[in-house]
């Protein structure tokens, strides 16, 4: 799943020490681009705190998200960890891609098709 939006807010960096060694994480907040903007607050763990570290406050982004809840003494809670980070808008996407709309042929205009007043208008093999 993507989320396209603009970080607002990077909370503070968490780290700690587990049977499988030292962790850290960070959450931060996106608004999203929609009509009707929403924020949303995603966590980074491990080398992906690295990588949010690139982007400051205001930076656009797009990401790149799995979304997984659980469920826990009968309430149920939501991740959503990105794996992927990259600048939005044009920054983030290649050039090199042609717009499918540009690369098909436009059609002739209607006022081609609706010369019902000829007569020889009708190719019609019946």
């Amino acid at each position: 799943m993507e989320i396209t939006g603009r970080i607002i807010q990077k909370l503070d960096l968490q780290t700690g020490t587990s049977a499988k060694g030292a962790w850290q994480k960070q959450d931060f907040i996106i608004e999203t681009n929609d009509k009707f903007p929403k924020k949303v607050c995603i966590t980074g763990w491990a080398e992906k705190v690295d990588e949010l570290n690139r982007y400051n406050i205001n930076d656009a982004v797009r990401l790149s998200v799995n979304v997984e809840s659980r469920e826990f003494n009968g309430k149920w809670y939501t991740d959503v960890k990105f794996w992927k980070i990259e600048p939005a808008g044009e920054a983030g996407t290649s050039s090199s891609q042609e717009n499918p709309r540009e690369s098909v042929s436009q059609a002739p205009a209607i006022e081609e098709f609706n010369d019902f007043g000829s007569e020889t208008s009708d190719d019609l093999p019946f």
